[in-house]
């Protein structure tokens, strides 16, 4: 990375940043850099670079290295501590620049975040092939499932014995199943309709319809940051979002006959400087779904969110599938952390999601 005249390219990204001069004063550092050590631009200026790097010979040396070279320095799984003395793992890159006041600039990425920037990449990679083939593969077995029920009709007609058409019915009962499954996995390929939307508003009509389908022993607590914003969205697709997951929980929780305590929580609250696909976002709402249930198994953890993958004996395995489809048409994300006892659904929406309103008026 090589920098000429300013500094203000460095403020939107997502790795720290320290910028120091030969005589390893730090100069400048990013936003990134003030959230991963936990101290302010003013604490830091002017201070010696050492106060990151407790082994100021180890890291001299790297510098050397570096100059020798006229490249970047690259040292992977090194630890540091923070203001707050957290041991942080972190990769870093040091790298000689062309600047009247600046000698060298340092990048640190956390290795978790790494670790989390590969795992959202594969998701949606996966994502992406999956809806695909399901798309195609819902095309496919349309049409002779059309021609399946129609022949059931007719052959309906054509016998006498009561007996017998109870064969027909089953055949048109299960075409129309399969057929009510197609219109599900080509759901997410219809186009949405964006419009200013209120995240509550959004929970609000889950809350309804989750307590009128489960009146019983639920108890369903609400803790809303009021301040959020609106921001671009297709309502529908959100509410139907957050109902597959909301309604999940709850089944999980009367499968593990759970029936008298049955807690489920609707978190909201803002996040700022937050990093997913590859993108650092200012702020973005979070939406945490919480429930008392038996929690996920660890092999399946990883699966949630593919298709016909499912912990239920009876389940589709659509419901977190289609959650995410509706989740990542809104630029945002969607993870699942799950320990028996308490499973947190996180649903991040970006606030500046670049979405453009389209309503039909």
């Amino acid at each position: 990375m090589i920098i000429k005249n300013n500094l203000k390219g460095m403020e939107d990204l997502a790795t720290a940043i320290i910028v120091c001069d030969k005589d390893l004063t730090i100069k400048h550092i990013n936003p990134s850099a003030e959230i991963l050590f936990e101290l302010s631009h003013e604490k830091v200026i002017n201070k010696s670079i050492n106060l990151f790097f407790e082994e100021i010979e180890f890291f001299k040396n790297a510098l050397n290295q570096a100059k020798s070279k006229k490249s970047s320095y690259r040292e992977h799984e090194y630890f540091i501590k923070t203001n707050q003395n957290k041991i942080v793992c972190v990769s870093f890159i040091i790298t000689p620049i062309e600047h009247e006041e600046f000698d060298f600039i340092v990048e640190f990425i956390q290795m978790d975040q790494h670790l989390r920037v590969a795992r959202e990449e594969r998701m949606f990679i996966q994502q992406q092939a999956n809806s695909e083939l399901l798309r195609n593969l819902a095309h496919e077995i349309r049409n002779p499932l059309g021609g399946l029920r129609g022949a059931a009709q007719l052959l309906e007609k054509e016998l006498d014995e009561q007996a017998l058409k109870e064969y027909t019915q089953i055949i048109i009962t299960e075409a129309d199943r399969l057929q009510n499954l197609m219109n599900k996995l080509l759901t997410p390929h219809q186009l949405p309709v964006y419009k200013r939307t209120n995240i509550h508003e959004v929970l609000e009509r889950v809350r309804s319809l989750i307590l009128s389908e489960f009146p019983e022993h639920l108890k369903l607590t609400r803790d809303y940051d009021v301040s959020l914003p609106e921001f671009i969205g297709d309502r529908e697709k959100l509410i139907q979002a957050v109902l597959n997951v909301a309604r999940n929980a709850v089944q999980a929780m009367l499968q593990n006959n759970k029936k008298n305590e049955m807690n489920l929580d609707f978190i909201t609250r803002a996040e700022s400087q937050i990093v997913f696909h590859k993108k650092k976002h200012a702020t973005a709402i979070r939406l945490d779904i919480v429930d008392n249930g038996p929690g996920i198994d660890s092999e399946l953890l990883d699966k949630i969110f593919y298709p016909l993958v499912s912990g239920k004996e009876y389940g589709s395995g659509l419901g977190l599938s289609l959650a995410q489809n509706f989740i990542t048409q809104h630029n945002g994300m969607i993870d699942c952390s799950s320990t028996p006892g308490k499973t947190t659904f996180s649903i991040i929406l970006p606030i500046e999601n670049n979405l453009k309103i389209n309503e039909v008026v």
